[in-house]
């Protein structure tokens, strides 16, 4: 096989702007953790083999808000097949409309031509053996297979949960990877419109918009290709191909976290959509609602049931939580302002494009208005309706993958095993991996080995002795003691990360 290794943050290399080209310890942590959690998740990335630290220095201005600090200066050793991106064909873009920029090689198709022939010899080998007569087919096969490759990798990251943050054409890889690690994040409290990049303030890249903007990076793709690849042949395959990839990927995968073993049924895509509803609805923990599904009664009048929905109940979001989650961002005040200019001056306040932000604004005060009337015990209610409507449709879908066994016992098992199997324990939560960030800047890496420990093998069929790692942090006064596998502590609200 053949692996590149890449320093990432060992200073200025010839390709470096303004930048010192240095990565600080909080990120390279980040980094070095979430690549190996995804790789254990059976995510393709790519991989981290080495984490070094030192005592030089950098300062950086963490929440770009005029309060820089020193940093520790940290190199990771990444490894990947290569490390090629849809952006490294953007180097021959001519001047963009908008701004008037040029790619530094614009004219240059012989490059482009060289670069295309290498990577798809290198990488694709099959590709150009079958096509190495016609290179306009072979470089629509190979269009074809990233558009596949990243469809299946985007499915995969919506069924565990995990949010990149900064999905540009530059993080993007030519072989399907995930690829460079930065304000990511997994979701705790399911919500389709999470944003993991506290500098994402528009929400281009939250989670559920995803699918949409990896299909906008490949069309970036499509253009930087030709004349090599036709743009109408490639748009033609980005249409052909990139939704009918994922959606069939992603409800293949949902299948397994509820364990339909026995039948696929047309229906099955709407059991999923209602399922993550609830879960929105009721604020509901992702990677835990999964992993506790795994134990739901099947029979009817199963004495477990009503432990099972207390259970669920634990997962969905407090009144607490809640109220934490929808706190207004903005001063009256100000919020008051931008809503005068808006009426006043509906141009001006287009181009200044704070709509969205104003909008889920707007959303927030509106929750928190209904929160403030809302009881625990009415919240606890209407949570409980909501599942019992969901759960009711789950038991039937599962009586009819059950109609379709031969035997009703080995049905069982196989339904526990491959859910199991493909709903994980432990993820990297963001507060998991501040905790160990924290530590580390302290010179105790024993939180990073152990947390790296933990996340390679993070399904209940592999975790063995891991199940029962705790994690001792400072929740509050009492310190207690939480498990890895636990919803997140309240302050892990707060954590800003970008």
């Amino acid at each position: 096989e053949r692996w590149e290794l890449q320093l990432k943050g060992a200073g200025p290399t010839p390709f470096s702007r303004q930048a010192d080209g240095r990565k600080v310890l909080r990120s390279s942590i980040r980094e070095f953790l979430c690549s190996e959690a995804m790789f254990h998740l059976g995510v393709p990335t790519t991989r981290a083999g080495a984490c070094v630290t030192s005592e030089s220095t950098v300062v950086r201005d963490v929440f770009y808000d005029g309060n820089p600090k020193y940093e520790q200066c940290t190199v990771v050793l990444r490894v990947a097949s290569t490390f090629i991106r849809f952006g490294s064909f953007e180097i021959f873009k001519s001047a963009d409309e908008h701004t008037g920029r040029a790619g530094p090689s614009v004219g240059r198709n012989d490059i482009r031509v060289q670069l295309l022939d290498y990577v798809i010899s290198s990488f694709y080998p099959e590709i150009q053996a079958a096509h190495a007569s016609d290179s306009v087919q072979r470089n629509a096969a190979f269009f074809r297979e990233v558009t596949r490759r990243t469809a299946r990798m985007v499915a995969e990251w919506q069924c565990v949960g995990f949010c990149h943050g900064v999905l540009n054409t530059d993080n993007m890889s030519i072989l399907g990877l995930t690829i460079d690690y930065g304000p990511f994040g997994f979701l705790d409290r399911y919500d389709p419109d999470h944003v993991c990049n506290a500098s994402d303030n528009t929400g281009r890249y939250a989670y559920s918009k995803q699918p949409e903007v990896c299909r906008w990076n490949l069309r970036k793709l499509a253009e930087a290709l030709q004349p090599e690849l036709p743009l109408e042949l490639g748009e033609a395959i980005l249409a052909e191909e990139f939704d009918a990839e994922f959606q069939r990927h992603y409800l293949q995968k949902m299948r397994r976290k509820l364990g339909l073993v026995q039948v696929e049924l047309e229906e099955d895509g709407a059991l999923v959509s209602k399922l993550l509803e609830t879960m929105h609805l009721t604020g509901a923990d992702f990677t835990n609602t999964f992993s506790l599904l795994s134990s739901f009664p099947v029979e009817l009048e199963s004495p477990g049931l009503a432990e099972f929905l207390a259970r669920l109940m634990e997962q969905c979001a407090s009144l607490e939580e809640l109220r934490l989650a929808f706190r207004p961002q903005m001063d009256p005040r100000q919020l008051s302002m931008m809503l005068m200019l808006a009426q006043s001056n509906p141009q001006l306040f287009a181009l200044m494009g704070t709509r969205a932000g104003i909008a889920r604004e707007l959303e927030r005060v509106e929750q928190q208005s209904r929160l403030e009337q809302l009881s625990a015990a009415e919240l606890q209610s209407r949570n409980q309706g909501h599942w019992a409507d969901w759960l009711q449709a789950y038991r039937a879908r599962l009586d009819k993958d059950l109609e379709g066994a031969g035997d009703a016992a080995a049905w069982q098992a196989e339904h526990v095993r491959v859910m199991h199997a493909n709903n994980p324990k432990y993820v990297l939560r963001n507060y998991i991996a501040q905790n160990a960030i924290e530590a580390a800047e302290r010179g105790d890496f024993s939180e990073v080995r152990r947390v790296l420990k933990l996340l390679e093998t993070p399904y209940h069929c592999e975790a063995g002795a891991a199940t029962d790692a705790k994690a001792t942090e400072a929740d509050g006064a009492d310190g207690r003691q939480r498990s890895y596998s636990s919803k997140p502590p309240l302050w892990a609200a707060e954590l800003c990360v970008t």
